[in-house]
Parts: C-alpha cells; sequence; structure tokens
C-alpha cells in the first residue's frame, strides 16, 4: 500500500495567483499579454509552450524575480509585485525554491555545500545546515557526491543537486525552469521521478516549465502558452511554432 500523499484538492483558496499579467523587453519583445494561472498548494503544475511563448518570464514573475509591467503577483495575502526586494530575497530563501535548466550550481562549492548554502543564509547553524544537507542528498540519491564540485558531476547528478538545493529549507513552492531541458531522456525521467516524490512528500508546490510531453506527463495538471497567454489543457502547436522549437 502506497504511503505517498494523494494529489492536492483545488477546492482551497491559491498559494500563488497571478492575474493579467503584462511583460515586455524592449518595444518588439512583448513575452506576457495578459497571462493569468493559479498555483494551489502540494500541486505539480506543469506550464507548456513552444520556445518563445513566455514561460520563462511567466515563472520569473511568480517566483518574484522579474516584475511584470502590468497584473498582479499574490501569494497569500501579499502582492510580489508590490513587494520590497529585502522581502522577495526573505521569500527566495524561505518560502520559494528555483531550478534553472542547467542547475547553476556554484562551482567553487561542493555539492553540500552548494545544498547547506541557503540555509546558511537564512542563519542556521553550519552543522546543522550540512547535516540536512545530507540528508536531501541522500533522498535525491546523489550522496555519494557530496564532496564533488560541479565540474566532477554528470548532468544528472547535477540537477538533483540543484533540487535537493532548492528543497532544503522546505519551501511552499519550486519553480522549475526546464530541470530536464539538458538532459538525456533516463537521466531526465530519473530527475522528474525524485522531483515529485520529494514534493508528495513534503507538501510542496511545484511549477514545472517544460516544452516536453513526457515531462509535462509528470504533473497534477497542464496549462499552456501561446502568444503570452495562458491556456488550459495540452499544448497545441501550429507547424511553425514546432518548426521554430527543433530549430
Amino acid at each position: 500500500m502506497s504511503t505517498q500523499p494523494e494529489r492536492p484538492s483545488r477546492a482551497a483558496a491559491p498559494l500563488l495567483t497571478a492575474t493579467g499579467l503584462k511583460k515586455s523587453y524592449g518595444r518588439a519583445a512583448q513575452a506576457l499579454r495578459g497571462a493569468s494561472v493559479d498555483l494551489h498548494a502540494g500541486e505539480i503544475l506543469a506550464v507548456t509552450g513552444a520556445s518563445g511563448s513566455g514561460k520563462s518570464t511567466l515563472l520569473h514573475c511568480l517566483a518574484g524575480i522579474v516584475r511584470p509591467d502590468e497584473g498582479s503577483v499574490s501569494y497569500g495575502q501579499e502582492r510580489l509585485d508590490r513587494m520590497p526586494e529585502a522581502r522577495l530575497s526573505e521569500l527566495r530563501r524561505t518560502d520559494f525554491g528555483v531550478v534553472f535548466q542547467f542547475g547553476q550550481l556554484i562551482p567553487e562549492l561542493t555539492a553540500l555545500d552548494n545544498v547547506a548554502l541557503p540555509l546558511l543564509l537564512a542563519g542556521t547553524a553550519r552543522s546543522e545546515a550540512q547535516s540536512r544537507a545530507d540528508e536531501w542528498l541522500e533522498r535525491f540519491g546523489v550522496r555519494g557526491q557530496a564532496g564533488l564540485r560541479p565540474g566532477e558531476l554528470s548532468g544528472g547528478q547535477s540537477q538533483r543537486v540543484a533540487l535537493a538545493r532548492a528543497l532544503v529549507t522546505g519551501p511552499k513552492a519550486v519553480f522549475a525552469d526546464e530541470p530536464t531541458g539538458a538532459l538525456d531522456s533516463l537521466a531526465g525521467e530519473q530527475v522528474m521521478t525524485a522531483l515529485v516524490h520529494a514534493a508528495r512528500e513534503s507538501g510542496t508546490a511545484v511549477l514545472l516549465i517544460t516544452h516536453d510531453a513526457q515531462t509535462a506527463a509528470y504533473a497534477d495538471r497542464e496549462v499552456w502558452l501561446r502568444d503570452g497567454a495562458v491556456h488550459s489543457g495540452a499544448a497545441q502547436f501550429t507547424a511553425q511554432e514546432v518548426a521554430h522549437h527543433e530549430g
């Protein structure tokens, strides 16, 4: 009998809500054009779409990394789009975890120290931080690589270390931007299996950005971005969009 938690109910109020987001990078590059989406506690939500559809920009707005030009992002009773930078930095240390496509581990630090870093920045004693980091490395199956630096790790190992770093603080939400995009199919499957298991176990919500249908299949729910707006259901690309992605 499985001991994993059931998939979350969406009856409760969303953990995060984005409404009418617009974001441009110069006059010609309008990444978001009124995008709206919500993320519920404990939910794994996949956001799919062709290259250039605004997926990463949406993630950055929801994680408080980028402020939208228009629209709102609410986290509980707080507005991320109006928060002071100090409060946003605090949330990214405690409530939010972020994983990028290439992990972005600090090359000078070992895997153990990379995972312990968010705890140290939050004021946790070094011995406790390293102990908790060691536990998360074990959960992701890379405890044996704890003393290695990022340059000595495989792509799949690096991503599992990055996921451990994102989850070590016990965040309410993890934002994963193409976490399997640089991996082969086997490594990608291992990374996603580990992420889903850890998220279910800890009750963490996951916003998963991907263009890969196999990766999106791990989610509870899928929405897709097209022309800077969010649509419900599985992604449906035009032939031109598919050609753009494959090119």
